[in-house]
């Protein structure tokens, strides 16, 4: 193990920085670039006829949409009319914005201590409907459904899949304790999952979102550990003699390939998600880690050090010959898969800089999407559109998030301390 310490030093360096947010804080996001032609929206704020607090819902849809660097959401405070269906639209109105798009809707109480949100969506040229949804909601579901209806424009207008309706993990450290949280895709709504005075490293999210597998130091070594976010029961999944590290969820959810040095240096294993059935995957002399399954779950790609220096090798999900899949760049290492199977995401090691690089599989041709030098931990958005990935900024750990073709820059601070190990989780219902 000392080894491995010593091969991935400069990146486990910046796990062993881990810090926090605070449970309920939002994240800062600034954003840079954008598409050179972006569609430019008008989002009319809904009627809401509830005193409740409806945390001002066209806010967050124009967030939203902003974030994707797509479209350009216009002022519509000198704009008369107030619509709250399509059929009150004034296209003229609206056109003189040079608006190709308009989203109206209202939210109004229902029995039961219920929420209807309805919403709609108009072609402001062609003067057209183009989607109308209605949502009996909690009250405290009015923010998921915000991002559901900013999802649907996205889908509606672009034609891509949705994004903004997901959660994402991290891991933060508030002095002494360490935290695993989780928060709406926009950084919104944190909320603690489990906390330790030692170490908490390598969330995962199980493709079916409810569970999360992490890799905890509470015992004074790593053991894997699966937490429900539904029932909150806690499994200890991997607890064998040495250490017990990197999980990584099969694409049924039914399995986790996991890395063990009980036995030899550290190798790769799966497991069923019961912590039973564990079989070894590979066989080497090498230090082989950071499994990650390929989306259709034949091959587990993974960092090894068995050419002399880390990079990418893939080897069938049932153990076998492995083989190499990056070439370019000193190291690589933490692949993940897009998710249509295409292109992988790695950190690549160029002299002393560390960027995130997006390789693609058919051609073996990568670019690299980030230039903080000390970037790390890449994740994917369920729509394959954009990464999350930690940084350093300020002297202190944050995240980011860049587009998959480089051209739209996130960054995400909180003032409270540094955030570190994000993990992209998959879309709610």
């Amino acid at each position: 193990m000392k080894k491995l310490f010593k091969l991935f030093q400069p990146v486990l360096f910046l796990i062993a920085t881990l810090t926090t947010t605070v449970a309920h804080a939002a994240l800062e996001i600034e954003i840079s670039g954008g598409s050179a032609q972006q569609i430019p929206i008008a989002i009319v704020p809904f009627g809401q006829a509830v005193t409740a607090n409806q945390d001002k819902i066209a806010d967050i849809i124009a967030a939203d949409l902003r974030r994707s660097g797509l479209f350009r959401v216009l002022e519509t405070s000198g704009v008369a009319s107030r619509p709250t269906e399509v059929s009150q639209v004034k296209y003229a109105e609206w056109a003189v914005l040079q608006a190709q798009a308009i989203t109206v809707g209202n939210v109004t109480a229902l029995p039961g201590n219920r929420l209807k949100v309805t919403f709609g969506l108009a072609d402001v040229l062609k003067q057209t409907q183009l989607v109308t949804m209605e949502y009996n909601i909690a009250p405290n579901q009015l923010r998921l459904t915000a991002h559901k209806i900013a999802d649907v424009i996205y889908q509606k207008l672009t034609g891509e899949g949705p994004i903004f309706a997901s959660r994402i993990a991290y891991i933060n450290k508030t002095k002494n304790r360490y935290a695993l949280q989780v928060a709406d895709a926009d950084g919104v709504n944190a909320q603690t999952v489990v906390s330790s005075s030692e170490p908490i490293i390598s969330p995962a999210w199980s493709p079916d979102g409810t569970r999360i597998a992490y890799v905890s130091f509470e015992k004074k070594k790593p053991i894997i550990f699966v937490q429900s976010l539904t029932t909150g029961q806690r499994l200890t999944l991997a607890n064998f003699k040495g250490n017990n590290s990197a999980p990584t969820w099969s694409p049924d959810g039914k399995k986790l390939a996991i890395v063990l040095s009980h036995s030899a240096n550290s190798q790769l294993y799966t497991i069923n998600a019961d912590g039973t059935g564990l079989k070894q995957v590979t066989k080497s002399s090498a230090i082989d880690t950071e499994p990650s399954w390929s989306p259709d779950g034949k091959w587990i790609y993974f960092t090894s050090d068995r050419g002399g220096n880390p990079q990418i090798y893939k080897v069938s999900a049932f153990g076998g010959e492995a083989q190499r899949v990056t070439f370019q760049g000193d190291h690589n290492l933490s692949s993940h898969f897009s998710p249509d199977g295409k292109s992988l995401v790695m950190v690549r090691k160029d002299g002393a800089r560390y960027s995130i690089a997006l390789q693609d599989l058919a051609s073996g041709q990568s670019q690299l999407l980030s230039d903080g030098g000390q970037d790390e931990s890449p994740s994917f958005a369920p729509n394959g559109r954009v990464i999350l990935y930690a940084t350093r900024m300020g002297g202190r750990g944050a995240l980011a998030a860049v587009s998959s073709d480089g051209r739209v820059k996130q960054r995400l601070s909180e003032s409270g301390g540094d955030i570190r190990e994000p993990s992209w989780g998959p879309l709610l219902n």
